[in-house]
Parts: C-alpha cells; structure tokens; sequence
C-alpha cells in the first residue's frame, strides 16, 4: 500500500514537470500610451506620439529605386512602404507650455490621430497650453487644433506660423492655382485657422526672434514655403526640433539628396537637409523631428561627407537627465 500511494505520488509530481505551464492572463494586446519624457536645463521636454505611418517608396525622387531598397534593407526597415510616424513636442519652460506641432486626425490617417489623447497620459490637458508653435500647415501637423465640429481645441493658446507660411496655404488665389492633389491641404489649413483667426489667436512672423524666452523660429524653407525649425535652448542645452527635414529615416540620412513628394519646392529642401544636417552633426545638438522613429529625439552623426546616420536617444529615468 505504501508502494503504491508513493508510486501515485511520483507520478503526479513527473506529471506536474512535465506538462506545460501556459499563462491564466488574457493577452492584453495594447501598447503603451506614446510619450516620452526628458529635461533640457530648466526646461521640461515631452515627446507625444500621434500614431504610426508608412512611407511609400515611390514617393522618394532623385534617387533610383535600387538604392532606396539598400538602404531600407541596411536599416532594417520595411520595403516598399517603410515605417514612418507623426510626432509632437510639449515644451514646458515654467512659465509657458508650448506645443509645436498638432499631429493628424484619424479622418486623415485611422493610425494617427492619437496626440490629445497621448497628450493627457503625459499629464497635461490642451486647456494648460499657453503656445502652439506650427513648423508648417500640412494637415497631419495642424490635426489637432480643432474638434470634429471645427471648433478651436486649445482655447487658450496663442498659434504661431511663419508669416509666407500663413500667406501660401491660406491665400485665395494660391488655392485656387494649386493642382488637383493638393487642393485639399489648402482646405485643412482653411479649416483649422479659421477660429484661430474668430478669436484673434493666429499670430504670424516675420522674424528669428525669440517668440517665448528660449525658443526662437529658424527658417527651414523648401518642404513648404514657410517651413520653420525651432530652437530650444535652455541653460546651455539645445534641442532643435527641425519639422519635417527628414520623412524616411533609413533613406534620407544616408542620402540627403533624395527628395520625398510632399515637398514644395524640392531642390531648395534638399539643400535645407543638407545644411541644416551639416550644422547639427558638427555643433552635436540634440535634434527632433516629427517622421522621425518616435520619440523622434536623438543626435545626427556624420559618417562621411554628404552622408549622416541616426542616433536615437537612449531610454532612462526622467531623474537622470535633471
């Protein structure tokens, strides 16, 4: 009997290790909320994800289609349509909060559209932001300035663009001449600016000159007409978020000449990557950008002449960067 209830036992405990062990939690299947945090002297920097996008091969010129596959490949990066983003930036400097930039509408890509909500995982509300600094008017910057019915979201901020900026996209007549594929950006910016406008809020300039104490306007002409830079200096420290310079990270690092057809003026914005590129990688600044692979943070590294490689910001504690 004893034999027994110790043969019964042994063969329960060898059951026991030898079955699989399998997880009683449901997966959950979602991810983090998109934001990422860090300190530039006495300024707090909060990266905010508006959603993922894809970057079409084809969209990419001056450049054949050959290279642009080895490039992908080198980066690891999906081809033909490569990974892409839609990044924002808060800027609290203790006496203002400053957005730069507003993402997209799900209306305009189901994948973005996720900045306010992103916005109040960080801990902020859009009724806290005092200024809204736009790099440029293309819709999946400008996306969160107003809700579903048109009506100004971020009712105590002062929106700031660059004055040929203001004029292009909102000027009759541009509109009115512009081919068939872009006339809908003319509308969004039409849309968006209008309360702004109502309430006396849309504000333009004209000039590199501070618009709150330590974060100033740098032209970036070319991806757009008005298309402004911002540099952030606090302490000694610099971040300059520089909009839309780059779209497809694994391909335009390695070959700044190549130019994507969202751009205006092509040739004058590959000659604004190039030489905002050069100036970045040599003064060592830590850069944003808003296609570039969230939080979109890091430093540029030229590796030759002509041609760069991306330096993402590595992940720590929020304590550490203080």
């Amino acid at each position: 009997m004893i034999r027994q209830v110790t043969f019964v036992l042994a063969m329960f405990v060898f059951g026991c290790l030898a079955s699989p062990t399998y997880a009683q939690a449901p997966m959950i299947q979602t991810q983090v909320p998109g934001y990422y945090r860090l300190q530039l002297g006495q300024f707090e920097i909060t990266a905010l994800h508006d959603g993922p996008t894809a970057m079409d091969a084809q969209l990419l010129s001056n450049i054949d289609a050959a290279e642009i596959k080895r490039l992908a490949a080198r980066m690891f990066a999906a081809y033909p349509a490569m990974q892409g983003t839609v990044n924002a930036y808060l800027v609290n400097t203790g006496t203002h909060l400053v957005l730069v930039d507003a993402g997209a509408t799900k209306a305009f890509n189901p994948n973005l559209g996720n900045l306010l909500e992103n916005m109040q995982a960080a801990g902020y509300t859009p009724a806290q932001v005092d200024t809204i600094l736009l790099t440029h008017l293309h819709p999946d910057h400008i996306g969160a300035l107003t809700d579903a019915d048109g009506k100004a979201v971020f009712v105590n901020a002062q929106v700031f663009t660059a004055k040929r900026e203001s004029d292009y996209w909102l000027g009759k007549d541009n509109a009115q001449a512009a081919p068939a594929n872009r006339q809908p950006m003319f509308k969004a910016a039409e849309a968006v600016a209008t309360p702004y406008l109502s309430s006396g809020q849309w504000q333009t300039f004209s000039k590199e000159t501070a618009l709150v104490p330590g974060i100033k306007p740098v032209a970036a002409y070319g991806h757009t007409p008005g298309h402004t830079a911002y540099e952030i200096e606090s302490e000694g420290q610099t971040l300059f978020i520089w909009g839309d310079v780059v779209h497809v990270h694994a391909v335009q690092f390695a070959n700044p000449g190549a130019a994507i057809a969202f751009d205006v003026d092509q040739t004058m914005a590959v000659e604004t990557r190039r030489n905002i590129m050069h100036k970045v990688a040599t003064d060592k600044v830590l850069v944003a950008g808003m296609h570039l692979p969230f939080p979109g943070i890091g430093h540029v590294r030229m590796d030759e002449p002509e041609q760069y490689s991306w330096v993402p910001v590595e992940f720590q504690p929020y304590a550490q960067n203080k």
